[in-house]
């Protein structure tokens, strides 16, 4: 399977660097799973395209404020960008851009009074501890840590749309701090939208699995199945797998908001439709062939060519189905990627 089976050619300027507002006001664009046959909505609409009974499951991951500027001790500029805590106290998995010359046991000096000394590298993963000079580590970072948009979202913290960033680049339900991107299906959501969907009803769960490098990074080789996914920590609470199984008990369908929110399902089946409660650390590669069996229906955003994001849509739709239903919102003038519009997979 190679790697140019998912690519597509997008305009830039259908790459989204700004959210629409309110968030429910972007498009939905629903697909048939069965048929490719697709249908333009709303995203406040989302409650009709979903029958009584259903369960959405979404990503209640918080994202921190990862990007750190600082200084080598020649001058140089560097980025410190921080990708999980380790299990040591003050130490962090990091990606340290600019940093060739860096060495083990050389301060970093980072904005905000905080200092990064890496200690050992494993690939183009860094280890380091971080100090600070004032306050604790998690108030200097949340004064001098920058939002982690994606590279394709070109503004920095002196563009007057950073602060609106702090808000929009987060879920409204967000609670556990630890992504270093967000799971942008959940993106759209909004309060008024919780309710019409309870009032169908509709029901409510929530996984945790802290974005990181396994969602993000790249694919790097040409056949598919070369490429090897970075863990990430998840969590399946007992009362989504719960919910998951009052769901199958009255013919409900399970609806994963976000690709995120699939592969945290799909990493820990009961063989029987449900899934197992508990944490763990989840490296499922996703991609045309795999046998979904938890995930009924998909709602996801608009993916990167030759990502692992799109293989995964790819493998629950079709790819064939995806990538015509891509080029369609290209024509229609959707918006792509992180900020941008959404699309809904209904089962087949």
């Amino acid at each position: 399977m190679d790697v140019a089976d998912f690519d597509f050619a997008l305009p830039p300027d259908r790459i989204a660097q700004e959210p629409v507002s309110p968030r429910d006001a972007s498009r939905l664009l629903v697909l048939d799973r069965a048929s490719g046959h697709v249908t333009h909505r709303r995203f406040a609409d989302l409650a009709s395209e979903l029958a009584a009974g259903d369960l959405l499951v979404l990503n209640d991951t918080k994202v921190i404020p990862a990007r750190l500027p600082g200084t080598k001790p020649t001058g140089g500029e560097i980025e410190v960008f921080l990708l999980e805590p380790s299990d040591e106290t003050d130490t962090w998995r990091a990606l340290i851009a600019g940093g060739k010359s860096v060495r083990p046991g050389v301060a970093l000096a980072l904005r905000g009074g905080l200092t990064a000394v890496p200690l050992s590298r494993d690939g183009e993963v860094w280890l380091v501890r971080l100090a600070c000079d004032r306050g604790t580590i998690a108030e200097a970072l949340d004064v001098a840590g920058d939002v982690p948009l994606p590279p394709y979202i070109r503004r920095g913290r002196e563009d007057g749309r950073a602060a609106l960033d702090r808000d929009r680049y987060q879920t409204v339900f967000a609670r556990v701090p630890g992504a270093v991107a967000a799971p942008t299906a959940g993106l759209h959501f909004t309060p008024a939208l919780f309710e019409k969907l309870a009032g169908k009803p509709i029901e409510t769960a929530f996984v945790t699995l802290h974005v990181g490098l396994g969602t993000f990074a790249p694919v790097r080789v040409t056949d598919v199945l070369a490429h090897r996914m970075h863990d990430e920590p998840f969590t399946v609470p007992v009362s989504t797998a719960e919910a998951i199984a009052r769901t199958r008990a009255r013919g409900g369908r399970v609806v994963a908001v976000g690709t995120t929110v699939a592969r945290t399902l799909e990493s820990s089946p009961d063989g029987r439709g449900g899934v197992l409660p508990g944490s763990g650390r989840s490296s499922l590669f996703i991609y045309p062939g795999f046998r979904f069996q938890v995930v009924d229906a998909l709602v996801t955003n608009f993916h990167l060519p030759r990502s692992t994001l799109l293989m995964l849509v790819a493998a629950f739709a079709g790819t064939r189905n995806v990538l015509a239903a891509y080029r369609d919102a290209i024509d229609a003038g959707y918006r792509f990627y992180s900020y941008g519009d959404a699309m809904l997979v209904r089962p087949a």
